[in-house]
């Protein structure tokens, strides 16, 4: 994918105008004065990361289990490298990058414990009561349920960062107002029935850049936190085109380079062209499209910060080897089995007693509430726990509480 470098946005001065802009942010649900010192953009960042629920993604799962090894993603390095290729991608195509990597370090707020095998079976629980989206949840955390400030409950973010949490992935409805990837979860509909985040609409660039930056830094820190578990081999890397060049090209480079570094060769170069095919797409989409402001992003009616069609076939094929080799392994398939059982075992101890949960805000919190709204209480309540902290409840309340490793 070819790069016009000299539109790149290192050192070129302001932004670009179909970027985001913080001076005329279209402000939020509870009116504050503005800084003298940080944009609203800023602003938003550096509450996300004040939060308690950025804390706790250091010890969430992302596909292995804390006790595997102190060298394995969690969430919270995973979110830190999603933000570190959203700010790249934002600085390249002259966007607002603090915005981008908000939206990067607030995008997984809402997983449960045990990564999505935990997600997966908070969502069976609460199947009777409209059930459990990580991304819905996020929303709730830094609307509802983050209780910092005195004047209003969660962190108060910009429309632009709400907009870009709940669409990073694209439009929730259609222009004739249907889901687009099935019903969109109540919680988001509740809040956007207030301050309405314009679901129908694509997201700014900011948060599409977050959004891809999200396939790329999992895409390749799976596949090296896959090879330093045994589950990937190089061998197994070489069936896939676009890995077999990469090896082929590091090879030839450093003929019988040791295990550790072969493998960050290749992942380094992974994440660079990754990231300049979509830096190509984008530059000859948007010239294409001329936007000339960040609402034309919003109204273009496609995506523009993407992979090539080459580069989506490469992450298609990597996901299906991550899938196949890693994420169903009979290994990890019995682990997950034990978290999913953590989590449901907790869920319907809380629902037939409310006082285990051994919290005054969320006892005292519960009371009077339908059987639907204790059930979410519940359920954000699990859903905030880590691993370590699922797990110490699962023991103090069970005789027997699965093995995770």
């Amino acid at each position: 994918m070819t790069i016009d470098r000299n539109a790149l946005g290192f050192g070129n001065g302001a932004p670009a105008i179909y970027a985001a802009d913080p001076w005329t942010s279209r402000g939020r649900l509870f009116p504050e004065a503005t800084s003298p010192t940080r944009s609203e953009f800023q602003r938003d960042r550096d509450r996300i990361v004040h939060t308690t629920a950025f804390r706790r993604l250091k010890h969430k799962t992302q596909v292995f289990i804390g006790p595997d090894g102190d060298h394995y993603r969690t969430r919270l390095t995973h979110t830190i490298e999603v933000a570190q290729v959203a700010r790249a991608l934002a600085r390249a195509l002259r966007l607002d990058e603090d915005l981008a990597e908000g939206i990067a370090l607030v995008h997984d707020f809402g997983h449960t414990p045990f990564g999505h095998t935990g997600e997966d079976a908070l969502d069976e629980m609460l199947k009777p009561y409209g059930g459990f989206d990580h991304n819905a949840q996020s929303l709730r955390i830094v609307t509802k349920l983050e209780r910092r400030y005195a004047d209003f409950d969660g962190i108060n973010l910009s429309w632009e960062a709400l907009e870009g949490l709940v669409k990073h992935n694209g439009p929730l409805l259609t222009p004739q107002g249907e889901g687009t990837r099935g019903p969109v979860p109540q919680p988001i509909l509740d809040y956007c029935a207030v301050h309405d985040l314009e679901l129908a609409s694509f997201a700014s660039l900011e948060a599409q850049v977050a959004a891809i930056a999200d396939d790329i830094a999992y895409n390749t820190h799976d596949i090296d936190d896959g090879l330093r578990s045994g589950y990937l081999t190089f061998e197994m890397l070489e069936e896939i085109p676009f890995l077999a060049g990469l090896m082929a090209e590091v090879s030839a480079r450093y003929p019988g380079l040791e295990t550790t570094r072969f493998a960050n060769e290749i992942q380094r170069r992974q994440i660079t062209r990754m990231v300049e095919d979509v830096i190509g797409v984008a530059q000859t989409r948007l010239k294409e499209i001329a936007p000339q402001s960040a609402d034309d992003v919003r109204g273009a009616g496609q995506v523009i910060a993407t992979f090539s069609e080459a580069m989506a076939t490469t992450d298609r094929q990597i996901k299906k080897m991550l899938f196949s080799r890693i994420y169903r392994h009979p290994d990890i398939m019995r682990i997950r089995e034990g978290a999913a059982t953590i989590v449901k075992d907790l869920f319907t101890a809380y629902m037939n007693d409310p006082k285990e949960m051994q919290s005054h805000y969320w006892v005292d919190h519960i009371t009077g509430l339908s059987e639907a709204a204790k059930a979410r209480h519940v359920g954000d309540y699990l859903a905030g726990m880590t691993d370590s902290y699922a797990v110490n409840a699962h023991r103090r309340l069970f005789d027997q509480t699965p093995d995770l490793r």
